[in-house]
């Protein structure tokens, strides 16, 4: 049986700017480049995101590659950290215009239509210096300056904006649990922080929205969303369920979409003494500017139970006081990676924004299974023969298709991600892309599951 998916699918990748392009020719330093010069062995054998992919360099030849994998549609980001010389102005650096002009150019030149992210946690470092970062309402305004410039720069020929990837990460990376730069562990400060991203993307909008060329384009957010699944019917269980939905899937869907925060969730932050700071005014703009369209990422299940002790013992704030990971016996892991493969959940995905938000247009902006040593399955000509990543793309677009068939308004799948790319600390050590990088020569060369995506795409479906 074939599974044919709607005209105009977007068959397509994703990747970003700081993990593609390499730190050439940039005047500033983000987050990670920071990290990495302070302490590179905090990075898998200590590669850092000098050279990335080298994509600076070889974006045409790269951009040929990826239509040879049949992608119509490629996601990356503009570094802030390239584009602007003096954040406080949002004044422009030549290189980085010229730059970003250059790879939009060529996209558009190959067939592919360039989908643009703003930021891909890649804060630059000295406003994390001088005012806190993403802690700082201050610097949601030097963002909208900088989104403001994006958007008159290259709005003409960028059809597809999405101001931030996956905020949840920033939250959980930065200010919970100790993977990202900064490393602090601060629930007030995190609480407060993901308000500043949804109010700054809020900006982001309105600046979008106030231009007179826009050109009739559409602005959203990507979010890494998955429904919550408790651990059993017991009522705890459920109810630590409700309380992960609402802190990891609804704390930034509800106010994209619906235009406020979650009141059952608002009502437990403010019980717990750690409620944002808000203006009446900044809950206006966010009520106003609302997404076109949403992009989900999506890698594997979110299963809790409930917490191991009551959430009304003395402690130090944390969304995990309401709830704890559950590991489901006989589930189906990469191991490399440590996750669970369940392809359901984009089906269950589906439902909840036909049904929860409007069936707004959405599409799965990542989805994609990293696979260490992956020269394991490299055959005598160099192509990596990976079986395993071509049947997790089918099955997750079998569950993806039951979903458009049951009404869901998805127009679109792309994967993580078209070439193998630097992974923050994880740097190469899972690869998941359609193309292979040798990081010493970087040669690259088309794996097997990029064949099948280009029948795929090209047959806009596939046998199941």
């Amino acid at each position: 049986m074939k599974l044919t998916f709607p005209d105009h699918f977007w068959w397509g990748a994703a990747t970003s700017g700081p993990q593609s392009e390499g730190r050439f020719n940039k005047q500033h330093v983000n987050v990670f480049d920071h990290w990495y010069d302070i302490a590179p062995e905090d990075f898998y054998n200590y590669v850092g995101p000098d050279t990335a992919s080298d994509f600076y360099h070889s974006f045409h030849e790269d951009i040929k590659l990826m239509k040879e994998v049949g992608l119509n549609t490629v996601r990356t980001s503009i570094q802030w950290s390239r584009l602007i010389d003096d954040f406080e102005t949002a004044s422009l650096n030549p290189d980085g215009v010229r730059y970003y002009n250059d790879v939009i150019n060529e996209f558009i030149a190959n067939g592919i239509t360039p989908v643009i992210n703003l930021h891909h946690f890649d804060l630059p470092v000295e406003l994390y210096d001088r005012y806190g970062g993403w802690e700082s309402k201050h610097v949601t305004d030097l963002y909208a300056k900088y989104a403001e410039q994006c958007f008159r720069l290259f709005g003409d020929r960028v059809k597809n904006w999405f101001t931030f990837n996956e905020p949840m990460v920033i939250v959980d990376g930065e200010y919970l649990y100790q993977f990202h730069y900064p490393k602090i562990v601060d629930g007030k400060k995190a609480v407060q922080v993901a308000y500043n991203l949804s109010l700054a993307s809020a900006k982001a909008m309105a600046k979008y929205r106030g231009l007179d060329h826009n050109n009739n384009g559409k602005i959203g957010i990507i979010l890494n969303l998955t429904p919550a699944y408790a651990a059993s019917a017991d009522p705890a269980d459920q109810a630590a369920a409700k309380m992960a939905d609402l802190w990891t899937n609804k704390l930034f869907l509800d106010p994209a979409i619906n235009g406020h925060f979650p009141e059952k969730l608002v009502t437990t932050l403010k019980k717990d003494g750690v409620l944002w700071q808000a203006t009446p005014a900044e809950l206006q703009l966010i009520s106003e500017q609302t997404i076109d369209q949403l992009g989900v990422n999506y890698y594997h299940p979110f299963r809790v139970q409930r917490p191991e002790i009551s959430p009304d013992s003395l402690m130090d704030w944390m969304p995990t006081k309401y709830f704890n990971d559950y590991e489901m016996p006989g589930r189906v892991m990469n191991v490399d990676k440590g996750w669970e493969i369940y392809p359901k959940a984009l089906y269950d995905i589906a439902l909840t924004v036909r049904d929860d938000y409007h069936n707004i247009p959405w599409f799965v902006s990542e989805n994609g299974m990293g696979v260490s040593r992956e020269e394991r399955f490299m055959d005598a000509n160099g192509v990596v023969n990976d079986d395993y990543r071509i049947k997790f793309m089918h099955d997750h677009l079998t569950w993806l298709h039951k979903g458009i068939e049951a009404g869901s308004n998805c127009f679109g799948y792309h994967v993580w991600t078209p070439i193998d790319c630097w992974s923050w600390a994880n740097a190469y050590r899972n690869r998941y892309g359609l193309i292979s990088t040798n990081i010493h020569t970087q040669v690259k060369t088309i794996k097997r599951s990029g064949r099948w995506f280009a029948d795929a795409s090209k047959n806009n479906g596939f046998e199941a």
